[in-house]
């Protein structure tokens, strides 16, 4: 689907239609006095190429947004534009089949596609050799680690053929080597493929090292209260000075927010 685009927009995105763009966008969970307000009125673009994270206190609406950015729930009010075949959604866990080997877990995504079998091993292969998987083709998931598996994970994204990549903590349970080798894979695949991410996480620091933008939501009912953008030079260490400076003035907004609402 695609919006006609406000001259606003246009010149914030040098001239290009955002891949993502949230229009007043609200989200209910049940009726009357029962009900749950998730989001509420929510404006956001997510430029073509651009990295966005989405940070707020639990529970306000940063997973329910990447639902409906995905498709996989419809809002309550507003509009949601984004090309829906041309979107991948990476969750916090790998969602693997276990059965399968890591190669026919890539190749789910291409038989969605309706890719020919010869087809799809080689381009599995190709998928498991960007995220340095290469010769792990015929492995199960349980004989590898847990960052090998997103690593699976990340490849049947990419299998997808998306210009959109969703992220909704992707390494929010791994320790913090795997997750510091992570980030800077995620970065070198994000610059070589040109995708427009908009990535979910807790975590400030994350949200730093690796974003265009940091946008800040309120807590529940989840409302865009501040969009931070991060101008420090690529590639960032998440332990460097300029991140963790950064970082502590987002965490003090966002402790302020939280308070603010009395959680």
């Amino acid at each position: 689907m695609t919006a006609p685009l406000t001259e606003q927009a246009g010149s914030r995105n040098g001239g290009h239609q955002p891949a993502v763009r949230l229009e007043a966008v609200s989200k209910m969970y049940g009726q009357g006095k029962t009900g749950l307000l998730a989001l509420d009125d929510v404006a956001l673009d997510v430029a073509p190429g651009e990295f966005v994270c989405l940070l707020g206190a639990s529970g306000c609406g940063k997973s329910t947004l990447l639902s409906l950015v995905a498709g996989l729930d419809a809002p309550t009010a507003g509009r949601v534009d984004v090309d829906r075949d041309r979107v991948a959604l990476m969750f916090q866990e790998p969602a693997l089949f276990p059965w399968l080997t890591v190669s026919a877990n890539v190749e789910m995504a291409l038989r969605a596609k309706s890719v020919a079998r010869k087809e799809r091993r080689a381009r599995a292969a190709e998928f498991l050799e960007i995220v340095h998987l290469g010769g792990f083709g015929g492995k199960r998931p349980h004989e590898l680690s847990g960052g090998m598996r997103q690593r699976v994970a990340l490849a049947r994204a990419l299998a997808q053929d998306a210009d959109v990549l969703l992220m909704d903590e992707p390494f929010g349970a791994l320790d913090a080597m795997t997750r510091d080798l992570l980030h800077d894979e995620l970065e070198r695949i994000w610059r070589e493929r040109a995708l427009a991410v908009l990535f979910v996480t807790h975590n400030v620091r994350e949200a730093v090292r690796l974003g265009d933008r940091v946008v800040l939501l309120s807590s529940r009912p989840g409302r865009v209260v501040e969009d931070f953008p991060v101008t420090l030079s690529r590639p960032r260490r998440t332990d460097s000075a300029e991140v963790a400076e950064q970082a502590a003035e987002i965490t003090d907004r966002l402790r302020q927010e939280v308070l603010r609402h009395g959680r």
